[in-house]
């Protein structure tokens, strides 16, 4: 099967919508891995059209903060304030769909976690030291994070030696018999000094795992989150990818 796996699309629309288009007639199932909504202007409509294609959907800590299942003073002051608009923004059919989210699922041979397989909901993956302690935490040969907004692979080569990869775009990697942790980027806020929204292809039948990346309209989405009244610095680092 032909997999969409998507993470942290943070509430732009623009972006969810380019990957969408990128993708299109290439994948049968949607996995995404959490925070569907905060910092972002378009909350209910990101819920939607997420939803409409009955994917295998994670709970992410904004969710959860924006749901008030985590205290809003754990999250930095621009997010506290976007997680704050964001709950007068969202609607019951929103907030029931994401209150029924888990933030780990198992789909063997993947676990899929928002943020860790150890700490689901908080931990970011994004060192060999973390990857390596979170090697115990997941049975399957592989394990789907996001939550850094950062690609990259993290491979187990032996109990004492991991091996680090970064993403090469537009072809497909056979992801092989070593135990791996991926993070297939964020849509919505990438943190990797690239602006262009990221996402992946898998094929369960093949294993192997492809690497996208996609121009989206950052303007349109930066032009609402003015009109919002969100704040200036996630307003501007849309534009860098930081």
């Amino acid at each position: 099967m032909r997999i969409l796996v998507i993470s942290d699309i943070h509430a732009n629309l623009a972006a969810l919508e380019a990957v969408l288009a990128d993708a299109a007639g290439e994948w049968e199932q949607m996995w995404c891995l959490g925070d569907v909504i905060g910092y972002g202007p378009d909350p209910n409509e990101c819920v939607a059209l997420v939803r409409s294609y009955n994917p295998v959907c994670l709970s992410g800590n904004h969710d959860w903060a924006i749901l008030g299942k985590l205290p809003v003073e754990e999250f930095n002051p621009e997010a506290q304030t976007a997680i704050l608009w964001t709950r007068r923004q969202l609607t019951e059919e929103s907030r029931a769909y994401l209150d029924n989210l888990p933030p780990l699922l198992v789909h063997p041979p993947f676990t899929l976690a928002h943020a860790s397989p150890r700490q689901p909901i908080w931990e970011y993956v994004t060192d060999g030291e973390t990857a390596a302690a979170n090697f115990a935490h997941f049975e399957t040969p592989y394990c789907l994070v996001g939550h850094s907004h950062v690609p990259i692979i993290f491979q187990q080569v032996n109990p004492t030696r991991l091996a680090v990869y970064r993403p090469v775009y537009q072809q497909p990697v056979f992801l092989g018999d070593l135990r791996l942790i991926i993070n297939p980027g964020s849509v919505g806020q990438p943190r990797d000094s690239d602006p262009r929204a990221a996402y992946a292809l898998l094929d369960t039948d093949e294993l192997t795992w492809e690497y996208r990346r996609v121009e989206y309209p950052v303007a349109t989405t930066q032009a609402k989150m003015r009109q919002a009244g969100l704040p200036y610095r996630l307003i501007a680092r849309l534009e860098v990818g930081w």
